[in-house]
């Protein structure tokens, strides 16, 4: 078992799918089972074995418990909090029965189907909320892009806020939109050069509106990263006090075998109404 941040990732699944093939050298159970953790079966430039699928799971619901993972009837990943994400697992392609839970309590499903999966790289994320007072929960698959931005580094923005509208990401100095119309459970990809920047949250289209939000972000050459909008705008009249904000994971950090929890930015919570 591995700690990933607050995420257990398991092992050694057995049952998931036979022999992998050519998993890469130095992980022995890789080849007898059908998921295991990225690390050990690392490419050129840190990246895992592209003829697998390579899939983690982000916690993105802000009402919901930690939550239990389960693939085709094994366990794969416990305890998973809001905000969490996990490390990259492997999978040989085809099709899986994934199971979520609550921590601890297997009767309470949140989520029970069937997802297939080909030689790629996934985020499968926990979003909208079990009270479904904004928007219900759900679990969406995001195929993640993880091929090397060169001299620029590649952002990948998912909205996950259940009361927020769709966004605008602007640069807080120059008003250049990063993300333009960014709507509830939707995604969207785009390339900066290196360095620290601030941007802004103003709801899409309205341009001399206040921001309700604003982070900061360093980011590297050659480097992928998402961006997950989470959390309430109104926490006082949401299910769950959770703060709007922006947190920042380094994709290529979980895919190298890192510590799950990716490069936090500076996020903060709402500014201004």
């Amino acid at each position: 078992m591995k700690a990933v941040g607050s995420v257990a990732v398991i092992g050694g699944l057995a049952g998931c799918a036979g022999n992998q093939g050519d998993g890469g050298d130095g992980n022995e159970t890789g080849n007898e089972t059908g998921m295991n953790d990225t690390e050990g079966n690392e490419t050129d430039g840190g990246m895992a074995d592209t003829e697998m699928a390579n899939v983690r799971v982000a916690h993105l619901s802000p009402d919901a418990p930690n939550v239990d993972v389960s693939v085709d009837g094994e366990a794969v990943l416990e305890d998973v909090a809001y905000r969490d994400v996990s490390d990259y697992l492997q999978l040989t392609p085809g099709s899986y029965g994934v199971q979520i839970t609550a921590a601890g309590d297997p009767e309470t499903v949140l989520y029970d189907e069937t997802l297939e999966v080909d030689a790629a790289n996934y985020t499968v994320a926990a979003i909208g909320e079990a009270a479904e007072e904004n928007q219900p929960l759900s679990v969406e698959v995001f195929e993640d892009d993880l091929t090397d931005p060169g001299e620029n580094a590649r952002i990948r923005g998912i909205h996950a806020a259940p009361d927020a509208p769709a966004v605008d990401i602007v640069g807080a100095d120059s008003g250049d939109p990063l993300f333009e119309d960014l709507a509830f459970g939707e995604s969207q990809t785009a390339e900066a050069p290196p360095g620290t920047y601030t941007f802004d949250v103003v709801p899409a289209g309205e341009e001399d509106a206040d921001p309700v939000a604003s982070f900061d972000a360093t980011v590297e050459a050659g480097t992928v990263y998402s961006a997950f909008a989470v959390g309430y705008l109104e926490p006082d009249d949401a299910p769950a006090d959770e703060e709007f904000g922006i947190e920042i994971v380094e994709d290529s950090a979980g895919m190298a075998g890192g510590n799950g929890m990716g490069n936090e930015s500076n996020t903060s919570g709402n500014e201004s109404a």
